[in-house]
């Protein structure tokens, strides 16, 4: 299948590397309307530039979406009409409604669309495999230095929306409430952010994102009943902590085990670091975009499951504006 990039920017060309080494897609080429970071990606990586959206779209069979969010709408929606299957980064439009309308676009011209969560392809996460998982209790934090790059929209819909999309896939539960708030310290929208998310479950979200931080962390930790897990994305590694009562049936072996008394009984815990199968997960995200198409599946991040983070981003945005409306 032969794909083409929409974008050539700073992750558009990241993007272009891993559609060239995934092993699976035939690459086409790329159309991007600024002449000067045209011209370079030309030289850099002997890549085609197409002089158009529609010629482009003439010789592919899908399209990988790398622009800025304000222009995913239009484009997305061009490609789906034209029955081009569509890999479309984070978030996936710019408002709700235009994520709506490419729901129903997408459905009537049967074609398969694929939102850019990368952090479901982080190792960290993958290495849960299938676990049970039912978090009562999930808390995160993305930080980042600043740069100048992304800020055309908040950090809500820049950082913590991978976070967002997360814990929409382990929550199986509708949102029942949200709180938080943000301020807007280099950019005209929330540089640092705080959301507290409620779930009908009991299950309750607390999410800090901010791209003003002296530091870089992507770690979020889950709490259940008799384990705590911690995913660290930048490291790529994750820690499972799992309590067992002592007459358990399914006790791991002695040797893995650490015995403590509490106001229950004994107990014994057990640590594990699951093995983490390093991986490109971009790649590997543009790759599962392939199979989806090529066996008819149902892509690993649907459209709607971008759709439901947006959803949710632009509820804690909400509340934020709420927030600042009252101080003000």
């Amino acid at each position: 299948m032969r794909i083409a990039l929409l974008g050539a920017g700073h992750l558009g060309k990241i993007h272009l590397k891993c559609i060239r080494s995934s092993g699976c897609w035939d690459f086409a080429g790329f159309y991007d309307p600024d002449d000067k970071n045209a011209a370079s990606v030309v030289d850099q990586y002997d890549a085609k530039r197409y002089p158009s959206l529609d010629t482009l779209l003439q010789d592919v069979d899908a399209v990988d979406i790398v622009t800025p969010t304000p222009t995913h709408f239009a484009l997305a929606s061009k490609a789906i009409k034209a029955g081009k299957h569509v890999f479309i980064e984070k978030p996936v439009t710019q408002t709700l409604a235009q994520g709506k309308k490419l729901l129903q676009l997408a459905e009537k011209h049967g074609v398969k669309v694929q939102v850019g969560h990368v952090e479901r392809f982080n190792p960290a996460f993958t290495a849960l495999g299938d676990m049970a998982l039912n978090p009562m209790f999930i808390e995160g934090h993305r930080l980042a230095v600043f740069q100048p790059r992304g800020t055309d929209v908040s950090v809500i819909l820049d950082l913590m929306i991978h976070d967002l999309d997360l814990i929409l896939h382990l929550v199986k539960s509708p949102v029942k409430k949200v709180s938080a708030s943000g301020v807007a310290v280099l950019s005209n929208t929330p540089d640092i952010a705080n959301a507290r998310i409620e779930f009908a479950n009991g299950c309750v979200a607390n999410l800090t994102a901010s791209r003003i931080s002296m530091k870089q962390m992507r770690k979020m930790r889950l709490f259940q009943q008799d384990h705590y897990l911690s995913l660290d994305f930048l490291e790529k590694n994750a820690q499972i902590v799992r309590l067992y009562d002592q007459d358990a049936s399914n006790l791991p072996p002695q040797d893995q085990l650490m015995e403590f008394e509490t106001n229950a009984g004994k107990k014994w815990l057990q640590m594990q670091m699951p093995e983490a199968t390093p991986i490109n997960a971009i790649e590997e995200e543009l790759r599962s975009f392939h199979e989806a198409i090529s066996k008819n599946q149902a892509p690993v991040v649907t459209l709607e499951d971008g759709v439901a983070a947006l959803k949710l981003a632009q509820m804690i945005l909400k509340e934020i504006a709420l927030r600042k409306a009252k101080v003000d």
